[in-house]
């Protein structure tokens, strides 16, 4: 803004260039407080009771539809499968939506461009019921010394690139605090050059 204001103000390219580059950091700071609001809010209720009876199919079906214009812009195919009847648990709508947002999120942004995602959901069969929720891309992968940190709050495996595709470093931290409300977990597996999958495992409700 200073340089717009002093020796680019009568420079028509400069100031197409500066603007751009406001326009850009702009938004990544709105991103970067929208998360760091999200995951105070998180934290705050990571402790009270969960009362809704929520059910997972229908969330992913929601999550799927809203990110499907992402997955075409990137050439992406997104494919979503279900097994047997309703998945139940207690839990909180939108928090449980905000997870499989950022994990599908994640996949198409940092999968392979022209490749496929997955979302698969599966009942454990054990009782009381436990449900897992598969998101798998074929993308480049990540090394396994990065695995244990991906959940850290600003911890990623390649800064330049999150950057680059409008990530914060706090979305993987989100899902876990959200997770731990629920009494879920989130597993995560990879292999380089074949792709990576995000569990989560959630408890189902009984009877």
């Amino acid at each position: 803004m200073e340089t717009l204001q002093g020796s680019a103000k009568d420079d028509a390219g400069a100031r197409e260039r500066f603007l751009r580059t406001m326009a850009e950091q702009a938004q990544r700071m709105s991103r970067l407080v929208d998360d760091l609001l999200s995951l105070s809010r998180v934290e705050m209720r990571e402790y009270l009771p969960l009362t809704d009876e929520v059910e997972l199919g229908a969330v992913l079906a929601e999550v799927a539809q809203t990110l499907e214009p992402l997955a075409k812009q990137a050439n992406v195919e997104l494919t979503l499968s279900q097994s047997g009847g309703g998945a139940f648990v207690r839990g909180d709508r939108d928090e449980l939506t905000q997870v499989f947002q950022n994990l599908l999120q994640n996949a198409i942004k940092y999968g392979r461009t022209g490749g496929k995602v997955e979302v698969r959901l599966t009942g454990e069969g054990s009782a009381p019921p436990r449900y897992r929720v598969e998101v798998a891309d074929d993308g480049p992968g990540i090394a396994p010394q990065h695995l244990p940190r991906l959940t850290e709050r600003f911890y990623r495996v390649s800064a330049a690139a999150s950057r680059e595709k409008g990530g914060t470093g706090l979305g993987l931290a989100i899902v876990k605090h959200i997770l731990n409300r629920h009494r879920g977990e989130l597993l995560i597996a990879s292999t380089l050059g074949q792709g990576s999958t995000f569990s989560v495992t959630l408890p189902g409700m009984e009877g």
